[in-house]
């Protein structure tokens, strides 16, 4: 029995770091675009979050690619 991996969806996510905590700890929250072409080329989708941080007030911590998948038993 083989499985076959089918793209489903690519989500691009931001990570700032907006602030500290009460400890002195980063705090960080995270901005998502979904419905990224699956075939989309990271380097297109990093050029993109560059574009974008421009616009953020704070600072960019991390850029990630998540991508999901549906497996599915090949016939």
């Amino acid at each position: 029995m083989a499985v076959e991996k089918v793209p489903s969806g690519t989500t691009l996510r931001l990570q700032f770091q907006t602030g500290l905590d009460g400890d002195g700890d980063p705090v960080y929250r995270t901005k998502s675009l979904s419905n990224v072409k699956t075939t989309a080329l990271d380097q297109d989708i990093y050029d993109v979050a560059q574009a974008l941080v421009a616009l953020q007030e704070y600072s960019l911590t991390a850029v990630l690619r998540v991508d999901s998948a549906v497996l599915e038993e090949e016939i």
